[in-house]
């Protein structure tokens, strides 16, 4: 018997279709010698800090640096604490049931870091020591799942992807756990989130918005004169900016003394712009978002879901290649679209056409090819759905079309001493610009007439410009995902800038999850397509932004050491040490911050009497770890606001509250108060006497 372990159910489906494996039983779906179960995502991930008898955020216990790490069922948050979640438990249990029966396992989990680690940590959970080999596809057609099927590879193949996943894994763990409890701790009360990723990219956030709002515009001026020949009027501006008005005013009026222009330089150049290549993830997701304003986090789920639809390939790709033997397959895929209206008449433009090869380049492809389309056709798609699968479709177009010609011509003339310039665009054949009918933003189409150099021509006016400088625009999504692939291109120092020259933070495949963190976390908001840190997002940025927790460097110089792990360059063992002093560092860094972050009301905890009583959305308690005092906001169906509380937590009971409700539906009011074990308890209000006859 042979189990397969797909990462979701629908996947597992599909699989088991293409075995003919019919069965369906409770967690797994089997027949024709073949057991086919299923995870859903992260079943078992690291345990928590109590795992090892660490409990409550306490200065002494920091860092937290486990001997070794463990490993445990996924976790759900109750106003208790964590549990184990039902639902991985019973999936666990049926499939280690699956494993028991097999003879070897075919590992069916997504292709790449984290599908490997989704499996490689149930494996060892479950303390499995069957054989396993591997399937590694880059779509879910039935086509791929056949070949994948006919060339299954030896699972030791991946063992270093294994330990470049786990390694991510334990860092972020080592990163996260020790400066979100430093920082917690330091500030004296409320719980603030900081991870290896996270925070960095809240850094640029709040870096460019600091630098956006602090910024002083200066006035500037400009020149702007109006000629024209053959019927052609056209405009130019000066190349000198005037950094005062007066020499501005003096310049024009000598210009319009002359009254007349020469031309002073004429230059006309064919341009050929080649097509863009193909989209990985992180293209796609800037696209979207200028485009279609798609977050980061709703492109990739969106694309996730075509490709369980088996409409495209493989989307959490960071490359932006094609292998030959894909490229072989694309003049099908076009065939394809000539049945899609959107694309049709292109599409058959295409057929016989020699193909561009830009992005056809064997050593450029990592675990997974570029995003293209499958052989599928598409049926009826939602709207956000069928607009992510034609930015798919139609830069498959584009990538593999003829370039784009342009003419260009550049004027320069002269009057008064002052030089003008303007430049014209001309499009001799569109080649693949012509699928969006895209333009380059700034790109000139000013019809020039013919011109030749000493040429005089009339002035027709001139107009003084009175302009301003600008800021860096507050980041988008968009340009968030661009400086997070590029962190290091902005750098000074030389050396580090080379260091650093494939250095991106987090992966394609993270990087959405981390933005949606930051909203999560309340650091951020969205203001139309602006990215703009909160009050609490600048008050942590103001903390960490001079801490190592922040280095921008030195989390994607981990990025690039993860990949050498992937690689066999590395060994995991020594990112591993080096990970523990940095997280060691960060601890110390933020336990010797004397700043309080929180702006809530002081409230004295009336169990303990030295303690605080802090306010979270789901609970209040005790800042004293050993006081223990906590209040849950939902009570009875009732959630209690921050005024009901205060009353409770300062007079120790409260009004009458409305709107409770009892185990079988009634309502009731009643006041609240603690008991002597001050546990919170009901009183209720004394029934009024009947009146008397």
């Amino acid at each position: 018997m042979i189990a397969i372990i797909a990462e979701k159910p629908s996947v597992a489906r599909d699989i088991a279709t293409v075995l003919g494996a019919t069965q369906k039983n409770d967690g797994n779906i089997s027949g024709n010698g073949f057991i086919v179960t299923w995870a859903f995502g992260h079943l078992v991930g690291l345990a928590m800090p109590d795992a090892y008898g660490i409990e409550n955020f306490r200065r002494e216990n920091l860092p937290i640096l486990p001997q070794s790490f463990q490993l445990i069922p996924r976790q759900v948050k109750t106003d208790k604490g964590y549990k184990p979640d039902s639902g991985t438990v019973k999936q666990l249990k049926v499939i280690k049931e699956v494993f028991d029966q097999c003879d070897k396992i075919i590992v069916a989990t997504d292709a790449g870091r984290e599908g490997e680690l989704i499996f490689r940590y149930i494996y060892e959970y479950l303390e499995c020591r069957k054989p396993f080999v591997r399937l590694w596809i880059s779509s879910l057609t039935d086509k791929a799942i056949r070949d994948g099927l006919q060339n299954l590879k030896d699972g030791t193949m991946y063992d270093n992807l294994f330990r470049s996943a786990k390694a991510r894994s334990e860092a972020d763990w080592l990163i996260g756990i020790n400066a979100s409890q430093a920082l917690s701790i330091a500030a004296g009360r409320g719980t603030y989130s900081l991870g290896r990723v996270q925070t960095p990219t809240l850094a640029m956030i709040c870096s460019r918005y600091l630098e956006n709002k602090n910024f002083v515009p200066q006035k500037y001026w400009q020149l702007k004169l109006h000629t024209g020949k053959d019927s052609i009027e056209f405009s130019a501006l000066s190349e000198e900016k005037f950094d005062n008005q007066q020499p501005a005013i003096d310049k024009l009026q000598i210009i319009k003394d002359s009254g007349q222009v020469q031309v002073k330089s004429v230059e006309c150049k064919e341009v050929n712009q080649e097509p863009p290549l193909l989209y990985d993830l992180t293209t796609l997701q800037k696209e979207a978002n200028t485009k279609l304003n798609f977050s980061a986090d709703k492109t990739l789920s969106i694309a996730q879901k075509l490709y369980e639809g088996k409409l495209i390939s493989y989307p959490r790709t960071g490359s932006r290649y094609i292998s030959q033997d894909v490229f072989d397959e694309i003049p099908e895929r076009i065939s394809l679209l000539e049945t899609y209206d959107r694309f049709a008449g292109y599409a058959k433009s295409m057929n016989g056409s020699n193909l561009n090869r830009r992005s056809v380049d064997d050593k450029k492809v990592t675990d997974h090819h570029a995003l293209i389309i499958t052989e599928n056709k598409p049926g009826s798609l939602q709207a956000d759905e069928q607009a992510i699968y034609e930015l798919v479709a139609g830069r498959m177009l584009e990538a593999f079309s003829e370039k784009c010609v342009k003419e260009v011509t550049s004027i320069s003339l002269t009057s008064g001493e002052s030089i003008f310039a303007v430049k014209g665009t001309v499009i001799k054949s569109a080649g693949w610009r012509a699928i969006f009918n895209t333009q380059e933003e700034g790109e000139e189409n000013t019809v020039l007439p013919a011109l030749k150099e000493g040429e005089n021509l009339p002035l027709s006016d001139i107009e003084l410009l009175e302009k301003q400088t600008k800021p860096k625009p507050l980041h988008t999504e968009s340009s968030l995902l661009s400086a997070m692939e590029n962190a290091g291109k902005e750098l000074e120092d030389a050396e580090l800038k080379a260091s650093m020259k494939d250095s991106g933070i987090g992966t394609p495949a993270t990087r959405a999850a981390i933005i949606e963190t930051l909203f999560t976390r309340q650091y951020i908001i969205r203001e139309k397509k602006a990215l703009v840190p909160t009050e609490k997002g600048l008050a942590v940025y103001d903390i960490v932004r001079d801490k190592k927790i922040a280095d921008v460097e030195m989390t994607g110089m981990w990025e690039n050491a993860l990949s050498k792990i992937e690689s066999g360059e590395m060994n995991p063992d020594t990112f591993h040490k080096s990970t523990e002093v940095h997280a060691s560092q960060i601890t110390s860094e933020l336990l010797g911050v004397q700043l309080t972050l929180s702006t809530q009301q002081d409230l004295t905890c009336p169990k303990c009497g030295t303690g605080r009583v802090l306010l979270y959305p789901k609970v209040a308690k005790c800042d004293n770890t050993d006081c223990g005092l906590v209040i849950f906001r939902n009570k009875s169906d009732k959630q209690l606001t921050d005024k009901q509380v205060t009353e409770l937590v300062t007079t120790k009971k409260t009004g009458v509250i409305k709107g409770f409700k009892s185990k079988v539906g009634k309502p009731f009011d009643a006041s609240l108060a603690f008991d002597d074990q001050f546990n919170v308890v009901f009183v209720f209000p004394e029934k009024k006497g009947k009146s008397k006859k």
